[in-house]
């Protein structure tokens, strides 16, 4: 590790703020083209709970939805350090898992079939409207934890991401492409975070 690295280290494992307990990034299917960029999602993995994190999110953004079950084995073969879920955009399967990756599955497809199944769960005489609240719509969601910091790198700009769950988190851009997102880049977005006073809404 490069004594910048130390320094930055140093200063995260002394913060007084503690890190995030859930860490996201966002990525794109562009990203997982370049050489080595499974090998720093593998790394990420470690940094994030090496730091602190007891959850880690990744959602990969895809343009061609032929390259999703391809993406999908890729990814579900990278080494990780805790259970790992993976779920794709017709996979609505509640993902409950140290590790939740989401290949093209969107916010808002998620969220439409969250209000969906809670219609017909009103429909069918099983719930009553009167009983509906976030924590049944959040029952609903493939991905329902809620992440403190999400990191976007290369641009500043969300793709259709947990539009539910990241309502009240920290956001964290970074011109960094992921083909060059090193361990400082993360200790530096651990650091921002650190350093901000959340008010989730208020």
């Amino acid at each position: 590790m490069a004594l910048y690295d130390y320094y930055l280290a140093a200063r995260v494992r002394r913060h007084p703020a503690a890190g995030p307990d859930h860490v996201a990034v966002v990525i794109t299917e562009r990203d997982l083209l370049e050489a080595g960029a499974y090998d720093t999602l593998a790394d990420f993995y470690g940094w994030a709970f090496d730091y602190g994190a007891d959850r880690v999110t990744v959602y990969v953004s895809v343009l061609d939805e032929a390259a999703v079950p391809t993406l999908e084995r890729e990814l579900a073969s990278v080494d990780t350090p805790r259970e790992m879920a993976v779920r794709g955009p017709d996979d609505d399967e509640r993902a409950d898992a140290p590790i939740q990756v989401s290949v093209g599955h969107g916010g808002k497809q998620e969220f439409a079939t969250a209000v969906r199944n809670v219609a017909e769960a009103v429909d069918s005489g099983d719930l009553d409207p009167e009983d509906i609240d976030e924590d049944v719509v959040e029952s609903e969601l493939v991905f329902p934890a809620e992440p403190d910091l999400v990191i976007k790198t290369g641009a500043e700009r969300l793709s259709d991401f947990m539009i539910w769950q990241s309502v009240y988190s920290e956001l964290y851009f970074t011109d960094v492409n992921w083909r060059d997102f090193r361990k400082r880049d993360y200790l530096r977005a651990v650091l921002d975070y650190q350093n901000r006073q959340r008010r989730f809404g208020r």
